[in-house]
């Protein structure tokens, strides 16, 4: 007899994303439900982590990250958004972006505080919220523009909120915060002890001469904010799991207790190299316009088929509305293209902890083109 567990999690199961990669695999169908890239990631960078590994960097770094390493975040922080990060202090390199988001909200919360989420979220945040023992105060966003109801959030502030998520640019949407929204944002914190998480994962993936509004431009909100970045939407490179928190001393101190006691440090070949290849600026600074192509081209492709493009102004997606041809459920209709159209997308209500369906569905544009052809190609008889 084995023994019982009470789980923490009862009401989670198998992730959507799951679900519609097997049906891909299965039915033989172009992928485009997750967001990974399939062109490949830089030679250069690719080079810089052999050449790593032949110095013999393969033991154990910092537990914050290789000093080298935060000192090139610091130093891209205060060139792009003017920010004065002491990267002793206040970075610490995380094995991937959502761990560090998991992380920041196992550092603030405790049993019986609130979280505001806005919905459609990615999809790890509820869970990330609940397995502490807190509550997500859902918050849906404005469709079709995915704008945040700020007069809504006010309603929702009480003594128990203790945190409020952001995600700029925005997944599933490719919504982009403004500078009112950060304004907004900033009046409704003032003079609480509320915290922020900041999920900026695709801060260089944003299109249409649109700046990314980072919290670290805004002082007032980084003294109260844990920051969420990624390596791998920035180099093309997923699978490698890196990416990194940025937080004022006080706070990250206490990130760092958890951090330490759970993965400790991260990779220390890929550490050097990406220490290394942060040198070479236009890499990041000419992503969003090299993405932004990608986007267009799928945009004219879908153009052919009768789904509505709902505009996306960064990440790696864009959502498409199916109203004007279907009212079948998004799950049921992501699943039909699947199997009878050979295409795998996300539909979005799987982002909503209610189901909420707009009849919407997610692409991930951050393909070839050739696989975006093929994509495409059966959804014209639609």
């Amino acid at each position: 007899m084995h023994p019982s567990i009470s789980s923490k999690l009862p009401h989670v199961g198998t992730t959507i994303f799951t679900v519609m990669s097997q049906l891909a695999v299965q039915y033989q169908a172009v992928n485009l439900g997750q967001g990974f890239p399939d062109f490949p990631m830089s030679d250069e960078l690719r080079e810089l982590v052999y050449k790593a590994m032949l110095d013999n960097q393969n033991q154990y770094t910092h537990m914050a990250g290789l000093p080298l390493l935060r000192e090139k975040l610091a130093n891209k922080a205060k060139q792009l958004y003017q920010a004065t990060i002491n990267p002793e202090t206040e970075i610490t390199v995380t094995p991937g972006g959502t761990y560090a988001i998991y992380t920041a909200l196992t550092t603030i919360l405790q049993p019986g505080d609130e979280v505001i989420v806005f919905e459609p979220a990615y999809d790890s945040y509820i869970p990330n919220i609940e397995v502490n023992g807190a509550k997500a105060i859902t918050i849906s966003l404005q469709y079709p523009n995915y704008s945040i109801p700020w007069d809504e959030v006010k309603q929702k502030i009480n003594p128990r909120t203790k945190l409020i998520m952001i995600n700029s640019p925005h997944n599933p949407t490719g919504a982009v915060l403004s500078t009112e929204d950060m304004q907004a944002l900033s009046e409704i914190v003032a003079n609480t002890n509320i915290f922020i998480v900041s999920d900026e994962v695709y801060e260089h993936l944003i299109f249409d001469e649109l700046a990314h509004e980072s919290i670290l431009r805004y002082p007032d909100l980084w003294q109260r904010s844990f920051v969420c970045f990624s390596f791998g939407k920035t180099y093309h490179c997923t699978g490698w799991k890196l990416g990194y928190c940025i937080a004022p001393e006080v706070l990250m101190k206490e990130f760092r207790k958890i951090h330490q006691f759970n993965s400790f440090t991260c990779d220390t070949p890929k550490q050097v190299a990406l220490a290394n290849y942060l040198d070479n600026t236009e890499a990041y600074i000419g992503l969003g316009k090299f993405i932004q192509q990608k986007r267009d081209y799928f945009r004219t492709l879908m153009q052919g088929t009768p789904f509505t493009c709902i505009p996306s102004h960064g990440s790696y997606f864009e959502c498409y509305s199916y109203a004007g041809f279907s009212q079948e459920a998004d799950k049921d209709l992501a699943i039909r293209l699947t199997k009878e159209y050979g295409i795998a997308t996300i539909p979005v209500s799987a982002f909503y902890q209610s189901g909420e369906d707009n009849k919407v569905l997610r692409f991930c544009f951050a393909k070839k083109e050739e696989t975006l052809e093929k994509a495409v190609k059966g959804l014209s008889a639609l």
